[in-house]
């Protein structure tokens, strides 16, 4: 499977070009709506903080500030910040900045951090970078709400999938497993997606 509409670049894709080009068939204008579910089973702890990494146009972050979290949300892309920026402009708790969430994630920690097409987009000998960099952003007791790609790993171009396996090696040696379901999704990924959420102890 493929981004719907996404042309045959090969990797490391340049992110920065393909939002240049407006190539960005991954972007559907609305937050995940396995994301829209969890925040309205869960309220957002008074004054929570949270981290969406490889945000791109910001409608997860968006949606997360709206619930009432602190959100920090990261690109590498300037473009794909400067368009989160004009979308979601003048909102005191949302925070775009640009950024590689693998070589130099954000100093501070956060509640919560947010997983939908960073993990999926990297090369797969970054996802131990990855597990890094989620460690270091996540305080204590801090939760990671992921959802994840269960296709197959060899892809031609993202998204790259991922397993049970796979995920419980990299996130189970500091993270604890709370709950894993299928979520609602966009139309085009039916039957792609598991969601995710583990805890710091």
């Amino acid at each position: 499977m493929k981004f719907e509409g996404s042309s045959p670049d090969p990797m490391p894709t340049d992110w920065e070009e393909r939002y240049l080009a407006e190539d960005t068939p991954w972007n559907k204008d609305l937050p995940a709506p396995g994301l829209v579910d969890w925040s309205d089973r869960n309220p957002t702890p008074r004054g929570g903080s949270a981290l969406v990494p490889g945000c791109g146009i910001g409608h997860d972050a968006h949606h997360l500030a709206s619930s009432g979290y602190l959100t920090t949300a990261l690109d590498l892309s300037p473009t794909a910040i400067g368009l989160a920026r004009e979308k979601y402009p003048g909102i005191a708790n949302l925070h775009f900045r640009e950024g590689d969430f693998l070589q130099n994630p954000p100093e501070e920690k956060f509640d919560l951090v947010f997983e939908h097409t960073l993990f999926c987009a990297i090369d797969l000998d970054r996802r131990q970078d990855y597990a890094c960099s989620l460690k270091d952003s996540l305080k204590p007791g801090g939760l990671f709400l992921a959802i994840h790609f269960f296709i197959p790993r060899e892809q031609e171009e993202p998204p790259f999938g991922t397993d049970l396996e796979e995920i419980t090696e990299l996130f189970s040696p500091f993270l604890e497993l709370r709950e894993q379901w299928t979520p609602r999704n966009f139309p085009n990924r039916e039957g792609e997606e598991q969601m995710f959420l583990w805890g710091m102890p």
